[in-house]
């Protein structure tokens, strides 16, 4: 049933199974499609980070390259974040308001305008612009993909895929590593084509992301919320038949005390969503900021110049293969923690991950010294097989703790303002120890960044133990009522359930 509204800005009251429907779903053939639609686009952002760190030697060349210095490498690093930051927040917002397919099928063609014109750079400033426009792309995908798998896959699966997904990150950064070998070897390409082929290589795989992505549906979640109910009903039935025939099972009835009942709006003013961040959830805004500084700073700072500190102070000429090393073990650490985080739960594992990561970095740093190419390689590997899946779990956590009208401009302000924080200072700071500490030639000049990315990743694991929110297996609404579902409580005359910090229930069953 609907009830009108004299709100312009709100279409109706309406009662619905939606999001216990897709709650109760077993895993099918439908889901992969949704992981390789949306998920691994994380690829191109691995790819992307990768290339840069490992074109170092090329990019520096004055003849073959763009005459770039070890602090432009990592400007260039830190102007990729930026505009990632800028393109999320731009983005995040659209996608809350228009909806996420649009908006995963625009950022993604931001990323492919940005990189392929990065191949066809002709100087450094040229460079950094077409770096920021590829960020922007991806800023955007962070903000309109994690919160569209969120809103897709079932609530039981929900932790184990998200981590997954994010981890797929590292799949293009081993890529990319290897990638690189043969492309930057002068005997198999000439020296001015290898880096730009490099670049050319992620538009490929962003062109068969998107033929992918066409077949990917909007949420019905943010459907119901913005008046578009029938067309959310729709699609839900086509999973369920997908479902069905995919898995040869009988689906369970939805119980009638399974129902949200939302009032319905076109749109949700920016005011009311900060309201509802900073005033009605500061502590889970408090540990969604400490998780992603930590952890953008802990990455950005290590990973984007990780290439350079080896050729720099190691000796290593082709870095392709410790990086793939790298890179490998952090999308084994993804894979092989991520279903703990349904079963163990979200709360002991993310402050496990921040906290375990953190002390293991900060032994490297007191190490470097007498560390090897080879031996900073395993501490590395060690390091970030554990930092991947707490690196993920802070989008996880920013997308399933705050409500849907707001998830997709919530998960880009956290990843922005944590980027902004962690991600743009990280690799700027590093380009410049690197350049002071190779001047004296000692590495050990390095490690205060090792430092504070440790100290960093300790303070989000225990912000974590005291704030964390056990979201797992639990239904979004669970997690975080939607606004509408509280305006229609409002409209009954009932208020929340609880204080929204306390973990709230959405509005169930109450017909209008």
């Amino acid at each position: 049933m609907t009830t009108t509204s004299d709100d312009r800005s709100e279409l109706g009251t309406i009662t619905t199974t939606v999001p216990a429907r897709l709650d109760r779903l077993p895993w099918a053939r439908w889901h992969w499609m949704i992981v390789v639609g949306l998920g691994t686009v994380w690829v191109l952002d691995g790819l992307e980070v990768t290339i840069v760190g490992n074109l170092s030697a090329a990019l520096k060349s004055s003849s073959d390259g763009l005459g770039l210095t070890s602090s432009d490498i990592g400007l260039a690093g830190a102007v990729y974040v930026a505009g990632a930051c800028v393109g999320a927040l731009l983005f995040g917002q659209l996608t809350d308001r228009f909806g996420r397919k649009k908006l995963f099928m625009i950022t993604l063609a931001v990323y492919l305008v940005g990189t392929v014109a990065t191949a066809f750079s002709v100087s450094p400033l040229m460079y950094f612009a077409c770096r920021i426009v590829t960020g922007a792309g991806i800023g955007g995908e962070y903000a309109a993909v994690n919160s569209a798998v969120d809103e897709l896959i079932p609530a039981r699966f929900r932790g184990r895929t998200d981590i997954a997904i994010n981890g797929s990150y590292w799949l293009g950064a081993a890529g990319g590593a290897l990638v690189t070998i043969p492309l930057l070897d002068p005997n198999l390409v000439p020296a001015g084509l290898g880096w730009r082929l490099c670049f050319a290589l992620g538009a490929t795989l962003g062109l068969v992301i998107l033929f992918v992505r066409r077949n990917v549906p909007e949420s019905p979640r943010w459907l119901f919320v913005h008046g578009h109910e029938k067309d959310g009903e729709r699609i839900v039935a086509d999973v369920e038949d997908a479902v069905r025939e995919q898995t040869g099972d009988e689906l369970a009835d939805v119980p009638d005390d399974d129902a949200i009942t939302v009032r319905q709006r076109r749109t949700i003013g920016l005011g009311r969503i900060a309201r509802t961040v900073f005033s009605e959830y500061p502590r889970r805004t408090v540990l969604c900021l400490a998780l992603f500084v930590g952890q953008a700073f802990l990455y950005n700072a290590f990973f984007f110049t990780y290439g350079d500190t080896l050729q720099t102070f190691l000796g290593v000429g082709q870095t392709g293969v410790y990086l793939a090393l790298f890179a490998v073990s952090n999308f084994v650490g993804a894979l092989v923690l991520a279903p703990l985080f349904d079963k163990v739960g979200r709360v002991p594992m993310i402050s496990a991950t921040y906290l375990v990561s953190g002390v293991l970095l900060a032994v490297a740093g007191i190490m470097l010294g007498s560390l090897t190419a080879v031996t900073l390689t395993v501490f590395g590997m060690a390091v970030f097989f554990v930092a991947s899946a707490g690196a993920s779990s802070a989008y996880l956590t920013a997308s399933e703790v705050f409500p849907l009208e707001t998830r997709a401009l919530c998960i880009a302000f956290f990843y922005a303002v944590g980027t902004a924080v962690g991600g743009i200072t990280g690799p700027l700071v590093f380009g410049r120890l690197i350049d002071s500490a190779s001047a004296q030639h000692d590495i050990t000049g390095i490690a205060v960044g090792y430092y504070v990315g440790a100290a960093l990743m300790v303070v989000g694991g225990v912000v974590a133990l005291f704030l964390g929110v056990g979201a797992e297996q639990k239904s979004l609404e669970d997690v975080a009522t939607p606004l509408t579902a509280k305006d229609a409580e409002e409209e009954d005359g009932d208020g929340p359930d609880v204080a929204a910090d306390d973990g709230p229930r959405a509005n169930r069953s109450r017909r209008p």
